[in-house]
Formats: C-alpha cells, sequence, structure tokens
C-alpha cells in the first residue's frame, strides 16, 4: 500500500480518505467537483494547521513538561519571545554609582497595601507626578492625611518618592509621641485627640508660623538700591522679596534659571514674571551658562533649601552649588532661607551622590538628570530659620540645637 500523505496534520480536521491502491477491490469511483474541491480546501487547512502548530505549542496541563521552562518559540525556528517588562522598558541603563538614587514614580494603585488611607494614595499621586513639589507642600499634605488616618501610609509614600527631610522629622515626633502615650496608657479616644493636636500644632508651629518668621527675617536684611541674585523658584525667597517691595525697599533682582527644570513647572522663568507683575525690576538669565559673570554685578545671593544636614552641607536644587561657588569667588554673600523642620541632624552629606533623586521628567535613553546637589556649609554665609534661639546669622550648631529643643517639646506637650 502506499504511505499515507504528509500533509496530513493532528490538529486540522481529517482530510477525506486517501484513494486506494490500484490492487485493491472494488475501484473507488471519480471525484466529483465538488469533492475534489473540498479536499483541496481540506489540504490547505492542514497546512496551515502545521505552520500554527510549530509556532506555537500548547503544553500539556498535568505533564512534567508544563513546568519546565517554555522553549518551544526557539526549538521550532520561531522568533525568541521578548518579556513584556522589557518591552516597556523606558530610559537608561543607569551607572552602579548612581544605582541607590531613587526617581519619583507612580506606583499602580493596585499596588498599594490595602490598609493606605485613600487620601494618603492621592498624596503619593500628587507627589510622584510634582503637582506637590514644594517641601513644607508636602510636608502639610501628609500630616493633615495621617489626622485621618501610619506605618502603611509612610511605605506607600516613600515608594512613591522619598521623603523629604522635614517629612521624616514629622514622623519621628508622631512616633515619639505615640510612644508616650501607649507607655502612659492612654485610652484610644484620648490618645487620637492628643495626637490630632500635636499634629495641627505641628502645622501651625513649623510650617505656617515658620515661612512668617523666615520671611520677616529675610526682608530685614534686603537693603535699598541692592541688586539680589537668586536661583530657580523658592517659595520662601519670593515671598520675601515680594514683602520688602510691599513695605517700599528698593532693590534690584536678577533670577538666574536652569532651562532643564522647566519640566517640573518650577522654573525662574515663573519667579521672575511674579516679580515683574509686582512691580520690581527684575533681569533673567535662562541658564547658568555665565554665572561667574552674573555674580559680580550683583550684592547678595538669596537661596531657598530643600534641607541642610547635621555636617551643615545644602541640599537645594541641582544648580545650587555652582551659584555658591561662584559667589564665594567674588566675595558676595549667600543667604539660605529655610525651615528649621527642614534640617537634618542624623544624617550628613559629603556630596551629591550621597542623598539625591533622578529627575523622572529627564529620563532619556542614554542620559539622566539629578534633581539636586549639596552645596558645603562653607559656601554658605548666613543661614534664616524661623528659631530664636537660632537667630538670621545662627551657626549650624545652633540651628541644630533649636531643633532637638522643638522637637523634644513636641514631644512632651500635651
Amino acid at each position: 500500500m502506499s504511505e499515507p500523505s504528509a500533509q496530513t496534520a493532528p490538529s486540522a480536521a481529517p482530510a477525506p480518505a486517501a484513494a486506494p491502491a490500484q490492487n485493491a477491490t472494488p475501484a473507488a469511483p471519480a471525484l466529483t467537483p465538488a469533492q475534489k474541491k473540498a479536499q483541496a480546501k481540506a489540504e490547505k487547512a492542514a497546512r496551515r494547521g502545521q505552520v500554527v502548530a510549530a509556532k506555537v505549542v500548547p503544553p500539556a496541563q498535568n505533564s512534567p513538561a508544563a513546568k519546565a521552562p517554555k522553549k518551544t518559540a526557539v526549538a521550532a525556528g520561531g522568533p525568541t519571545p521578548v518579556p513584556a517588562a522589557a518591552q516597556k522598558a523606558k530610559g537608561p541603563k543607569i551607572p552602579d554609582m548612581y544605582s541607590h538614587l531613587h526617581t519619583a514614580k507612580k506606583l499602580p494603585l493596585s499596588k498599594a497595601d490595602k490598609d493606605v488611607h485613600p487620601s494618603v494614595l492621592a498624596i503619593g499621586q500628587q507627589m510622584a507626578n510634582f503637582t506637590l513639589k514644594d517641601n513644607s507642600a508636602r510636608l502639610e499634605a501628609m500630616l493633615v492625611a495621617f489626622m485621618k488616618c501610619l506605618n502603611p501610609q509612610i511605605d506607600y509614600l516613600i515608594g512613591c518618592r522619598p521623603m523629604c527631610a522635614s517629612m521624616g522629622n514629622a514622623i519621628r515626633m508622631l512616633k515619639a509621641k505615640i510612644a508616650n502615650l501607649v507607655e502612659l496608657n492612654v485610652p484610644d479616644e484620648e490618645a487620637k485627640k492628643t495626637l490630632r493636636a500635636a499634629i495641627e500644632l505641628f502645622i501651625q508651629e513649623r510650617i505656617l508660623y515658620a515661612e512668617d518668621a523666615i520671611v520677616s527675617k529675610a526682608v530685614s536684611i534686603i537693603e535699598d538700591d541692592e541688586t539680589i541674585l537668586t536661583y530657580g523658584h523658592a517659595r520662601l525667597v519670593r515671598l520675601s522679596l515680594q514683602k520688602a517691595h510691599a513695605i517700599g525697599r528698593k532693590f534690584k533682582v536678577t533670577v538666574v534659571d536652569d532651562a532643564a527644570d522647566e519640566a517640573l513647572d518650577c522654573s525662574g522663568r515663573e519667579l521672575a514674571k511674579i516679580l515683574h507683575n509686582d512691580g520690581i525690576e527684575v533681569t533673567y538669565q535662562p541658564q547658568l551658562f555665565g554665572i561667574d559673570s552674573h555674580i559680580k554685578s550683583v550684592s547678595k545671593v538669596l537661596l531657598g533649601a530643600e534641607a541642610m544636614f547635621a555636617n551643615g552641607s545644602i541640599y537645594a536644587p541641582a544648580g545650587t552649588a555652582e551659584i555658591a561657588e561662584a559667589a564665594k569667588n567674588s566675595d558676595v554673600p549667600i543667604v539660605a532661607l529655610l525651615e528649621t523642620v527642614n534640617c537634618d541632624r542624623e544624617r550628613i552629606s559629603a556630596g551629591t551622590l550621597t542623598y539625591n533623586e533622578i529627575d523622572p521628567e529627564a529620563f532619556e535613553a542614554d542620559s539622566f538628570r539629578l534633581l539636586f546637589d549639596t552645596t558645603p556649609g562653607k559656601h554658605i554665609s548666613i543661614v534664616v530659620t524661623e528659631s530664636e534661639e537660632a537667630n538670621a546669622s545662627g551657626s549650624t550648631s545652633a540651628i541644630l540645637s533649636a531643633l532637638k529643643r522643638l522637637d523634644e517639646r513636641h514631644v512632651n506637650s500635651n
């Protein structure tokens, strides 16, 4: 007998029976045109089934082979499958020296712990997309959310973006307060009332009062006929310049910008527009290039800061260190404004790579940008805080000591 047709495939519908051999009886009748057409159609379907089976072979659900690595496509000569995560990968490969730095990211709500309060979820998303970008705004939003609902909440926020120094200080205060209440065996309702009062006091003293006090101190050191240089758009700097102008001080402002910072909507261009609309004479420099020549024409540098470390280093938007170095080289005094709640008395920073974040808006295929840099304390002439103990010309140690006393007062207050 002749061999079966090689075109028959297990996955295809069975084709009509092949014609018998010549010595078989009875002789097969001739196929009608309709039968020939059906046979051709079945053979075509069988060939198509062979191609599909060669590329994708469904694994047996209960066989040992089902547990083995899936190598079907490679073994059959098909293309090597690319994992979905690799197809969606964006941005450059981070060098090892930057691998410890964080990039703000939007964590899917589905991946958040079930105990994370909805208000904390909302804040985390706003932090990740930089809708909440100012350090005091992030701190206040966090504390207000905590009044409604600590560990799952904190973990979620850290997952979205590293906490700023002020947030860390507030959390330490809250944990110390909670530990104190637990030790005293305070009833739940009374404990909740005490915690809410502590949070409200923290917001009033360390954020709202601090802002007013710092602005008043900064205004007192802005003199008539000065030209003040600032960098980017720092909230405390803007408020100080606006108040000084409002009380009749006559001065000029040079705003230096970083074009790369515009993606985060906190560029100096916006500050220049605001001050110009207020009636202040403003010169706008759109980039850091040529900062040495700009510094020579100013009498003072006024800068905002994200944090101050225990060794006196200032953590501020990337480019601040370059401004400070140029000012020091030209003997121009540098004034840094920050609340004591942004002082970190536990950590020190030796350079830009000690603590930092990667800009999620400048994360390209072949490059990335750091959000902050670290300015050595020796480059800063004056640090202005709200503390009376650490006055407008207070040293780093005096400011950190004042912070410790404030924290102790919040923990021990009723």
